[in-house]
């Protein structure tokens, strides 16, 4: 990979997160190819982690009493976490991820 196409991507990557978009959105707003922006947003995470892309799973730890009573929290790779998910609000979260 060449240095000036990680940086390119790594610019676009940064300027998603920060505009709080879906990456669908994103890319058509920069006219930017969907695929390939998902292809070097895995890439550069790996990168930068130094180690192999992440599965697709999320790790599963158990909650202390304090935080059970506030309802689950998902965290999400980059450093996403959506907090107070319980059964009444859990269809939002479905909608919440099919947008990442």
């Amino acid at each position: 990979m060449t240095r000036e196409r990680e940086q390119l991507w790594q610019k676009h990557i940064t300027a998603w997160q920060a505009s709080g978009l879906s990456g669908m959105v994103y890319c058509k707003q920069q006219s930017l190819t969907y695929c390939r922006f998902v292809y070097w947003r895995k890439k550069l995470a790996s990168v930068a982690s130094d180690g192999p892309a992440p599965s697709g799973f999320s790790r599963v730890a158990s909650a202390s009493r304090l935080e059970a009573v506030d309802g689950l929290t998902v965290s999400l790779p980059g450093g996403v976490s959506i907090t107070g998910l319980h059964a009444g609000n859990i269809e939002l979260l479905g909608a919440v991820l099919r947008q990442l």
